[in-house]
């Protein structure tokens, strides 16, 4: 097995693997018997009687050990009597040591000869096997170390240990078979050879004794569950004596929070299979009988506290059924009341008044005497890089302030919404120097706030997608946020540079500013394939922002912003432009017959100079996780100060959050907004009326804000088809159909003015591994809408473009063919325009307020190769026109 055995042919011969312990040990198999002492020389006479005087002891087998040292661990000297029992306490005291694999002493008139085999040394220790866990977990456990004297004693410790570790990990069935492998120089090498065996699952819940409740309503209490094949992911199946124990409690919480105050488990018994396989756990519990609320009142002895007020706050009342659960809350309740007066120690002890004759448990909730309390300091412990001072400004209470039970709550939920620190952050409050003082003591772990983003992924909305950014949100530890992104695909790209700072000189006052440069090649999808496509307009934007915020109340802020974007918005001349007056190249321009006259009305360059502001209301636990909480903002954009383009754009957005215990969160979010152009009619090249809100300044909803509709799926849109002629057995043309049988040929999403969207979801909780993988599924409903656009002009009749129908007459100009499906004009036009492409004929569609609903489920994964998000969502009410998706995702990019 090593080089020196390789060397030695006569040494390897003596290779032979032995078992140490004898027959395998089991993960529930006692351990072995200690080894009996060799026999000595037969005594001739009883053993206390002497046998005579010690002439000479010799010690012999020694190796590592003088003979003195082996003479040391034991009585017998020279000149001294001997008896059969004194040679047997030798062998004892020898064996005792835990130096000698073995150990004999001989008699010969007086002439003693301890013969000895010392134990070997290890060498190196071996695991074998373990596969579910690994070294670094085991080897801790391991007190055996290489060049330490090998002993039966320690190598069983060992085994213990290490099948305590598999129990401990649900594996119940786990064996370790420990081995000695000789070599020279009295060395080995010890090898624990595991067989680890399946995870030991719960097979069967069995309850006696229970009637007034099913097997199944009080399995659902318990963390513990049956193992279920629809329960691969829950780390609930496997048995866990902690859990067992816990689970008692779980019961017994039901059961009084349903009346039953006299109920009690007699017996929970958890039996391993005979194939160590499985557990069956058996609990024999005792209902006993329910019980209502009999008199409930609060007694205070604190002036400021009205018992008989307090009293009628109580959430219980006479003849209600008993419920502990809420006995507890209003203890809670009380003592948050008897906090916001500045009691920050007052005692709320509850006095139970069972009566067993009517059944009825009356509760005198009695708050004790205490001081008003007063903060003498706020400590900040555990932050490495962020500033004391960032912590406290976000603390409602400072030195020498009235102590305030809610406000230290709101401080809490203000410094987890700053994203510097662990989510498992408490303030604590600690007596202070004086019984009416108080310190508030907050220990906080900091967690990465920078992040270096180099990733390249695939998105179903912009397929491959680079990107690279570094964000710090907590730049030199003083809560400042510095960013800077690039990002690149097939249809987007930008540059993006921003900071901000949110106490600016140390005032409640947030400034903070962005400089951008972004290149959007907007795409239309072919067909009815969402995988063919081809670009129509490039819209590029260069800007910057410039953003300031203050707090008016606790919950109320304000944000002002003021945003200056150079736009230019281009078609590709080649395949959209034409020579109408053949006047040659320089007089090309857009023809609303390849491009459709809404896209030939978004092309040029314009300036926007807008001035906004946000109203925001937030009562959230945590802006960036939510738990509960509502959030409430208003925003206004005006654009017009200087600047090509007038409007004014309003939004509102609303949300709510619910935690519903045992981790579900439910919220319910909708928006919706408008935009009203302050510009007067506008005309197109040819003197036709057209939409006064610009296409790229509208609203657009489909992929990601309505899930199971594509991007830009919702909404008014243009649709185009090629037609091709019909003729009869002689040739002549009967008519026109569309090519491929109503086959889109191009699909043009126009948006709108207004939109709203809503959506209600549920987050879902998963076992303890699958939030270590950071799963997080949900399941939702989504509803919106956005219209209300002027109808496009999809011909014209006069102007420099021959051959239009005009849509204002019955009299066709040319011999286009429109249908306007969807509004409320009747198609007018004849005969089909043929040009170089072929024919076509348009229509417009989705240009209504009436709600699209699709409902779906989705999973956020925070994986190793970045943050990943799919959604399953179908779509329950859609209107014509619409585009739906079934499955989306994101990979390797934020969302």
């Amino acid at each position: 097995m090593n080089s020196s055995m390789r060397q030695r042919p006569v040494v390897a011969a003596l290779l032979a693997t032995t078992v140490i312990a004898g027959l395998p040990i089991a993960a529930m198999a006692q351990s072995a018997p200690a080894p009996a002492a060799a026999s000595t020389a037969p005594a001739v006479t009883p053993s206390g009687a002497p046998l005579g005087t010690i002439g000479s002891i010799t010690v012999s087998g020694t190796q590592r050990l003088e003979p003195d040292t082996v003479l040391s661990y034991t009585k017998l000297r020279q000149g001294q009597p001997f008896s059969q029992e004194s040679l047997d306490q030798a062998l004892r005291d020898l064996y005792e040591t835990e130096l000698f694999a073995d150990v004999q002493i001989r008699n010969d008139n007086g002439a003693l000869t301890v013969q000895v085999k010392e134990n070997p040394v290890i060498n190196r220790i071996v695991l074998e096997g373990n596969k579910r866990l690994k070294e670094d977990k085991i080897r801790p456990e391991i007190k055996l170390a290489p060049r330490q004297i090998y002993t039966r004693s320690k190598v069983r410790a060992d085994v213990a240990r290490i099948i305590e570790l598999y129990r401990r990990q649900g594996r119940f069935a786990a064996t370790i078979e420990p081995k000695m492998v000789q070599l020279d120089q009295n060395r080995v090498d010890i090898v624990f050879e595991i067989s680890e065996g399946p995870k030991s699952k719960v097979r069967q819940i069995n309850i006696i004794g229970n009637e007034k409740f099913k097997d199944g309503e009080l399995r659902s209490q318990m963390v513990t569950k049956q193992s279920r094949w629809f329960r691969i992911f829950s780390s609930g199946t496997s048995y866990d004596p902690d859990r067992l124990a816990y689970d008692q409690q779980k019961l017994r919480q039901f059961y009084l929070t349903e009346g039953y105050a006299d109920f009690r488990v007699i017996s929970a018994v958890a039996e391993l299979t005979p194939d160590k396989q499985d557990f069956i756990i058996t609990y024999v519990v005792e209902e006993g009988d329910r019980y209502k609320f009999g008199d409930v009142k609060v007694e205070s002895d604190i002036r400021d506290l009205s018992g008989d007020a307090l009293t009628k706050t109580l959430p219980m009342k006479k003849g209600d059924w008993y419920n502990a659960k809420q006995v507890e809350d209003t203890v809670d309740t009380l003592s948050e009341t008897a906090g916001l007066f500045g009691y920050a120690f007052a005692d709320v002890s509850p006095d139970f008044n069972r009566s067993k004759e009517d059944l009825t448990m009356g509760i005198n909730f009695r708050i004790g005497n205490a001081p008003r309390v007063y903060v003498e300091r706020v400590d900040i412990n555990g932050n490495t890089l962020t500033q004391d001072k960032v912590v406290r400004r976000e603390f409602r209470l400072a030195e020498g302030d009235a102590f305030n039970s809610f406000l230290v709550k709101r401080s809490k939920d203000r410094i987890n919404s700053l994203g510097f620190f662990q989510e498992k952050l408490d303030v604590e409050q600690k007596p202070g120097s004086a019984p009416d003082r108080i310190v508030l003591e907050t220990n906080v772990q900091e967690k990465s706030t920078g992040e270096l983003s180099l990733s390249a992924g695939y998105s179903s909305l912009e397929r491959f997608i680079v990107s690279a950014s570094i964000t710090q949100r907590n730049f030199r530890g003083k809560g400042q946020e510095l960013r800077t992104s690039v990002n690149y695909s097939a249809y987007s790209k930008s540059v993006e540079v921003g900071f901000t700072e949110p106490y600016f000189m140390d005032k409640n006052i947030a400034l903070g500013g962005d400089i951008y440069r972004r290149d959007l090649n907007s795409f239309r999808f072919l067909g009815n394939s969402t995988n063919d496509r081809d670009t129509t307009y490039e819209q590029t934007t260069t800007g910057f922002q410039l953003r300031a915020g203050l707090s008016i109340t606790e919950y109320i802020s304000l944000a002002l912003r003021y945003s200056l974007n150079f736009d230019d918005v281009t078609l590709d001349r080649a395949t959209y432009y034409s020579d109408p007056d053949g006047a040659g190249p320089l007089a090309e321009r857009c023809d609303p017959l390849l491009a459709g006259r809404y896209l030939c009305d978004a092309i040029g360059k314009r300036t926007t100079s807008s001035l906004g502001y946000s109203l925001i209301y937030d009562t959230r636990d945590n802006r960036i996780r939510p738990t509960r909480g509502n959030s409430v903002v208003l925003s206004q954009d005006f654009a017009g100060l200087g600047g090509s383009v007038k409007y004014v754009r309003t939004r509102v957005n609303a949300g709510k959050y619910w935690a519903l215990g045992s981790g579900f969160i439910f919220s319910v979010t909708g928006e919706g907004g408008y935009i009203h152009s302050l510009e007067g009619q506008r005309t197109d090249p040819d003197g036709f009326p057209t939409e006064r809100i610009r296409l790229v300044d509208r609203f657009f909803l489909g992929e990601p804000q309505i899930r199971g509709f594509n991007i830009r799926g919702v909404g008014p849109r243009v649709k185009r088809y090629f037609l091709q002629a019909t003729t009869d057995s002689n040739g002549a043309t009967t008519g026109y159909e569309r090519v491929n049988g109503n086959q889109n040929v191009s699909d043009d999403a126009l948006g709108g003015r207004i939109y709203y969207m809503s959506r209600a979801e549920l987050e879902i909780p998963l076992g303890s591994g699958a939030r270590e993988m950071g799963l997080r599924p949900s399941i939702y409903v989504d509803a919106g809408a956005v219209a209300g656009i002027k109808d496009p002009v999809l011909v014209n009749g006069t102007g420099s473009f021959a051959g239009y129908c005009d849509p204002t007459t019955a009299a066709p100009t040319g011999s286009t063919r429109v249908r306007a499906t969807g509004s409320a004009r009747a198609p007018v036009c004849g005969t089909n325009f043929t040009f170089a492409g072929g024919n076509f004929e348009e229509e417009y569609l989705g240009d209504t307020l009436k709600p699209r609903v699709s409902v779906g489920f989705g999973v956020n994964w925070n994986s190793p190769f970045g943050p990943f998000r799919i959604d399953i969502a179908r779509a329950l009410l859609k209107e014509p026109g619409d585009d739906t998706k079934l499955i989306t995702f994101n990979v390797g990019t934020q969302f």
